[in-house]
């Protein structure tokens, strides 16, 4: 059965979703993402996400065309629609399609809003009990990568250069210390049981995940400090870890082909990714 998707106030097949060739979108990648994670049916951490959203809109002067409690009931409805048990809803949107490709934005173009969902078992994957190898490369993007914008041309050639490598993710490294990943958020354990993440900034997004998951940890009486660390830091570390909205929390077990430790998930990291799936089922909407 064909999945059903979300066009700009209509439910419609997948198949038959379509904007248009001169949405600014597509050809100023001039739009805003947001990626709510699924579990029992339900979503994780939505508030957080539709806040981003948000605070990313009106960092690039783009009113939304529904408002975010709309939003969340469309959310929900392709989850029912769709019988997604596990998995993710994708949503997108940009400026809108104007008559011609101007760079100056548009006036009286209604923005366009698309969504959709995927299905995926983020709690049992298998990379959750091996831990995941990631590489590292250069940080090339723009300088604002605090907003969640749809050109994610970089992150595709550093995720592209993880996959030929054989590595599910890619750190990016800006001045010697590693900003995030391609898409994800990059921690380390350090050798005296401190949590290290890298403090929110212009230098990398405002994970959702990361969020909760460095609430969490203080709560649950870790030490977290955010601050840069370097790849050398990282190596050095007792253990290195990654979340997003997709994977929750999963070890990082090789950086570079080097081993993090002996090369196998972290009892800190199994932990958290423990507590933070018990909050998810918790909090689920």
């Amino acid at each position: 059965m064909d999945q059903i998707a979300y066009v700009n106030g209509s439910f419609v097949p997948l198949s038959e979703a379509k904007v248009s060739v001169l949405d600014r979108g597509f050809l100023f990648a001039d739009g805003i993402y947001e990626v709510a994670a699924v579990l029992d049916g339900k979503l994780i951490d939505n508030a957080s996400h539709l806040a981003r959203l948000e605070r990313s809109v009106g960092e690039i002067a783009l009113a939304l065309p529904e408002t975010t409690a709309r939003i969340e009931e469309i959310q929900k409805e392709l989850v029912k629609r769709n019988d997604l048990v596990n998995g993710m809803v994708y949503l997108e949107v940009t400026r809108g399609a104007d008559k011609s490709r101007d760079f100056a934005f548009p006036r009286g173009v209604k923005p366009t809003l698309v969504m959709f969902t995927s299905a995926k078992d983020i709690v049992d994957a298998p990379s959750a009990k091996t831990g995941i190898h990631v590489i590292t490369v250069p940080d090339i993007r723009w300088v604002r990568r605090d907003i969640k914008s749809v050109a994610l041309l970089a992150q595709v050639l550093a995720k592209q250069a993880a996959a030929e490598a054989g590595a599910a993710e890619a750190w990016m490294i800006e001045d010697g210390k590693v900003t995030e990943g391609g898409s994800s958020s990059a921690f380390i354990l350090t050798q005296d049981n401190v949590i290290v993440t890298r403090q929110n900034g212009s230098e990398i997004l405002p994970g959702c995940t990361r969020k909760a998951v460095v609430k969490l940890a203080e709560e649950h009486q870790f030490r977290v400090e955010e601050r840069p660390f370097s790849v050398d830091e990282a190596l050095a570390a007792k253990e290195a870890f990654i979340t997003s909205a997709t994977v929750f929390v999963q070890a990082v077990v090789s950086i570079d082909g080097k081993k993090v430790a002996d090369g196998k998930p972290g009892p800190i990291a199994s932990r958290l990714r423990e507590i933070y799936v018990d909050f998810a089922r918790a909090t689920a909407t």
